[in-house]
């Protein structure tokens, strides 16, 4: 069963798969959102308000839309590459064209980690 996150604002309703959410970025009191076919749209909400419903609407989101530093929410399932010295997330689109960001160290670092956790995990469950 598919899931949906509402975004409401004065003039406007969006409703969208949780899937097909590529990032949210944070720009002021505004925030971006790209969606994995390209299609994005702005807000005018804060990043912070746009987490809140998440954690509202969607059950478990926080497993799959993550909190990368102050400025992006992105959508863990959608991760090519995590790349430390660059500094830079590689999300892939759904017609497979790379999407990268440029994220600081230490969000990124603790993205991996808990990448590396849940890899360990599932290496566990398969190995007994």
């Amino acid at each position: 069963m598919d899931r949906y996150l509402i975004i409401k604002t004065r003039d406007e309703l969006l409703r969208i798969k949780i899937g097909q959410i590529l990032y949210f970025e944070a720009d002021r009191n505004y925030t971006k959102l790209l969606l994995s076919n390209g299609i994005q749209f702005t807000f005018a909400i804060n990043i912070g308000k746009i987490e809140e419903s998440l954690e509202k609407q969607v059950a478990g989101s926080k497993d799959i839309l993550i909190r990368v530093g102050k400025s992006h929410i992105i959508n863990k399932n959608h991760i090519l590459q995590i790349n430390l010295p660059k500094q830079r997330l590689l999300l892939l689109t759904a017609e497979g064209k790379p999407k990268e960001l440029v994220i600081s160290k230490d969000p990124l670092k603790t993205l991996k980690d808990s990448f590396e956790k849940e890899m360990g995990k599932t290496e566990n469950t398969q190995n007994p």
